[in-house]
């Protein structure tokens, strides 16, 4: 067992083990010798309603832990000081000013109810606590909702890149949590952030921009250092659920990301530009992609060539969106150092995704990824790497589509090595992977060792990429185009129609 969270009043525990998301074997867990949970059958587990600054003892099966909590000089009860969570009264300038006039480490406190609320923003060095059904519901008229401008010019002269859409600078409203240039904040409790956009206009005409700015997300954090999120539901939200903007050091630990399945760009978790970004225990289930990382379309990649980068996923459970674990594709400032491992994948459309295409610029290198120990069910293709991606105004253009091999120059993105490690697939559809680097910059390295694919008797079609004149596909196999190193140890294909594995213009084939 390890400690992957600790706040004054709760604990987040991860089991050491090789088993994705779920335990091998449902366990109990004991508190100072008191059965406290039953029958656990997940690697991450949080422990709430602990008292500060005091030591613990956790025991499951004949592993023990202990702990001390962490504590806080102050202690604001929101309800104390004129908050009435009644789900009508307006909460917003009671809340906001209790956070503004806190002093440093403070334990903001919510007990159960409903707060109706706009946006909030933080500050620093705060600790805010969601007791279980404590809701924080979200207006629904956006004239409520201030606007964050894309730029602001700090006293020094210096740019402070404060907020964006898709890649770019724009204004966008503000969001129910939002955080600028804060740092040491901790957001934890069993309780939900309700953003309530199925209430409001947010998801009607999605694709414009209403009232000066675009959406807001659910929880944005623009230029922060050291969040810490535990424990709670953001649900609901008008676009993503969580943005990091420019952000470094946060922790995402057995959080719930819910929205629904039709919903619009309702992705999960999308770090721009981010590093040292965390991810355990959590559970998505959403509109759109779980995790897309993303670091700027071209004109901010190519300015700031700042990656996301030094990140980790593990144990979490992906549901219902287009893509489990995506890259892409406003990733002009690159990725690197990903590990994603120990997950579990469930009906989603595709299910480790890499997305780009030419114009993203030369910024955009992606290299040295690893995916491993992932199990995936009902996922239509387990496997998609796509350098044609065809979203966006010019995205259909014959500059992106065209596979004759054009030059390569400021534009060209670059996909790097990538190894694709102990991952079973059952119940697959379209295609086992697809994979389609471009004639004059092919992906470098494809491994995948230790891969177990098989389809679903009831397969149904689908195109496997989201490119332009690519028709749906069933039952397909590995699929290698443009590629100049693949690599195949022990995989196996069940169920395919055709050739286990399709190469066009692969330099080196190895299968071990």
């Amino acid at each position: 067992m390890q400690i992957v969270f600790l706040s004054p009043t709760s604990v987040t525990i991860e089991m050491v083990n090789k088993s994705p998301f779920f335990s091998e074997t449902p366990f109990d867990v004991y508190l100072n010798d008191k059965l406290v949970l039953s029958n656990v059958k997940t690697n991450v587990f949080s422990l709430y309603h602990l008292e500060r600054n005091t030591e613990y003892k956790i025991k499951v099966e004949k592993e023990t832990l202990k702990f001390r909590t962490l504590d806080y000089k102050y202690k604001i009860d929101v309800c104390e000081y004129g908050a009435i969570p009644d789900g009508v009264f307006d909460n917003t300038k009671v809340l906001q000013t209790i956070i503004l006039g806190a002093p440093k480490e403070t334990l903001i406190y919510f007990k159960p109810g409903v707060y109706f609320t706009g946006p909030l923003f933080l500050k620093n060095d705060l600790m805010i606590e969601l007791d279980k059904d404590a809701v924080l519901l979200g207006k629904t008229d956006r004239k409520e909702y201030p606007i964050l401008k894309a730029r602001v010019e700090r006293n020094d002269g210096s740019i402070l890149e404060q907020s964006s859409w898709e890649g770019t600078p724009a204004d966008t409203f503000a969001s129910i949590i939002t955080g600028v240039e804060v740092s040491n904040v901790k957001i934890f409790g069993e309780g939900i952030i309700d953003c309530n956009a199925q209430n409001s206009d947010w998801w009607i005409n999605h694709k414009q921009m209403r009232g000066g700015a675009w959406r807001p997300k659910g929880i944005f954090l623009s230029n922060c250092q050291h969040i810490g999120l535990q424990g709670i539901t953001v649900k609901n939200t008008p676009s993503w659920n969580l943005h990091p903007y420019f952000s470094d050091h946060l922790e995402i630990i057995d959080v719930k990301l819910i929205s629904p399945h039709d919903s619009p760009n309702t992705d999960g978790c999308n770090p721009e530009s981010c590093s040292h970004v965390t991810l355990i225990g959590v559970n998505f289930s959403v509109g759109d992609d779980c995790i897309a990382i993303k670091s700027g379309k071209f004109e901010m990649g190519m300015k700031y060539r700042r990656p996301t980068e030094k990140m980790v996923v593990r144990n979490c459970y992906f549901a219902h969106g287009h893509g489990a674990v995506v890259l892409g594709s406003e990733t002009s400032g690159g990725v690197k150092d990903l590990t994603v491992e120990k997950c579990y994948f469930y009906q989603t459309d595709r299910g480790l995704r890499i997305k780009t295409r030419r114009g993203r610029g030369e910024s955009m290198q992606i290299d040295g990824i690893v995916f491993e120990n992932i199990i995936m069910d009902e996922v239509k293709v387990p496997l998609v790497m796509n350098m044609y991606y065809f979203c966006d105004d010019d995205g259909k253009t014959e500059y992106v589509w065209s596979k004759k091999a054009l030059a390569k120059d400021e534009r060209t993105p670059y996909l790097g090595s990538f190894t694709f490690r102990n991952i079973k697939a059952k119940n697959a559809h379209a295609a086992a992977g697809f994979f389609y680097g471009l004639p004059e910059q092919p992906i470098e390295s494809i491994t995948l060792e230790n891969v177990d694919i098989t389809f679903s008797e009831d397969a149904k079609e689908f195109t496997p990429a989201m490119m332009s004149y690519l028709d749906p596909q069933v039952k397909m196999g590995l699929q290698f185009r443009e590629v100049n190193n693949v690599v195949l140890k022990n995989v196996t294909l069940t169920g395919q129609i055709g050739e286990k594995v399709i190469l066009e213009n692969v330099k080196s084939f190895e299968e071990i």
